[in-house]
């Protein structure tokens, strides 16, 4: 680590509150204490570092801006092509433990603009919708023109945006839920009983668990600065999300501080509030051929009949293990799920 990151971790200021190791209240001030004594005195960017820059990075201009991607090759020249598809607050991390089972396919992993390994972004406009031209402009540039995508949250969003623009170029989609922003504009009444109920616990979810996503859509500038210039609170910030929303211990300490350590380098938290902060417009229905996959402890399990209202659901497939960060997690499933999607695109 470097001698600033150290300063300022030695010299953290930590602030007590009545709750400080309710977790129900956010990251334990016990927990966050460790993290930080250890991101100090243990901690050691530069091993992982290298391995991530071992990672077989491509550098694009596409869409009017660079792009970076990991662009796993198969040995087979006609192998189907996968782009997966990362979110927030993550980044191409999210798949490192996917990539070795994938090694018969070509594998494309965007980092999206806004998110760590990326450009920097200084310009607003960087919405989901831009990024999947993009990310689009990027694949043809690559020769790819035809492919699955895969992904969730931030990504799988972006992932059905693709699909609805370019339907002649994605064969199939792989998904971990459908865009979030679908809860907030569909009809319950339209929708099956079941379906309506997963809207409403959704409803509940935003009200009582959202908060992030209201700072980060409306007062992004705000939060940047708080985030972008203390560690403790960045770690505070992406810790919290990182462990509650995965299924157990998914992460340990060091695979905890890459993930952080990965937006603190690239000082890109402010910029990863793009896709909050800018508006995109779903369209009502996709009918790009899709497989769901329902891990039972993400952020809003959805049943099958929420996602047919918006997509052609041709897989539904639920898993008894694996959270938010599935990929990550269960990276077997995950794999199976995408080989299932290329499959179905045929």
């Amino acid at each position: 680590m470097t001698d600033d990151i150290r300063e300022r971790l030695h010299r953290t200021r930590r602030v007590a509150t009545p709750w400080s190791d309710d977790a129900t209240r956010g990251i334990g001030g016990t927990r966050l204490d460790a993290l930080l004594a250890h991101w100090e005195h243990g901690y050691d960017w530069a091993v992982h570092e290298r391995r991530i820059h071992e990672l077989p990075w491509r550098t694009l201009r596409a869409g009017g801006t660079e792009l970076r991607v990991i662009h796993q090759r198969s040995t087979d020249p006609g192998a189907p092509v996968v782009v997966l598809l990362h979110g927030w607050p993550d980044s191409v991390l999210r798949f490192e433990r996917v990539l070795p089972l994938l090694t018969d396919l070509h594998v494309v992993v965007p980092a999206l603009p806004g998110f760590p390994f990326a450009a920097p972004l200084t310009t607003p406009g960087m919405s989901a919708d831009r990024i999947a031209g993009i990310v689009a402009d990027a694949l043809e540039e690559l020769g790819h023109p035809r492919y699955t995508l895969s992904g969730g949250d931030v990504g799988g969003t972006v992932a059905e945006l693709l699909a609805a623009r370019h339907p002649d170029r994605v064969a199939a989609l792989h998904l971990t839920n459908t865009a979030p922003q679908r809860a907030l504009t569909a009809d319950p009444a339209r929708l099956a009983p079941d379906a309506a109920d997963h809207l409403r616990r959704s409803a509940r979810w935003f009200r009582t668990e959202g908060g992030y996503i209201a700072e980060q859509s409306t007062r992004p500038n705000t939060l940047a600065v708080a985030l972008g210039d203390s560690p403790a609170g960045l770690a505070a910030w992406i810790v919290e999300k990182l462990e509650s929303w995965s299924d157990g211990p998914a992460f340990t300490a060091d695979e905890l501080l890459t993930w952080v350590s990965a937006y603190w380098v690239t000082g890109t938290i402010g910029t990863s509030f793009a896709t909050y902060a800018e508006p995109v417009d779903l369209p009502a229905r996709i009918e790009t051929p899709t497989v769901l996959s329902v891990f039972a402890h993400d952020l809003k399990p959805e049943p099958r009949s929420y996602a047919e209202a918006f997509l052609n659901v041709r897989d539904y497939v639920e898993h008894p293990a694996g959270g938010h960060f599935a990929a990550w997690e269960q990276p077997a499933a995950y794999a199976e799920d995408v080989r299932r999607a290329v499959r179905l695109g045929g």
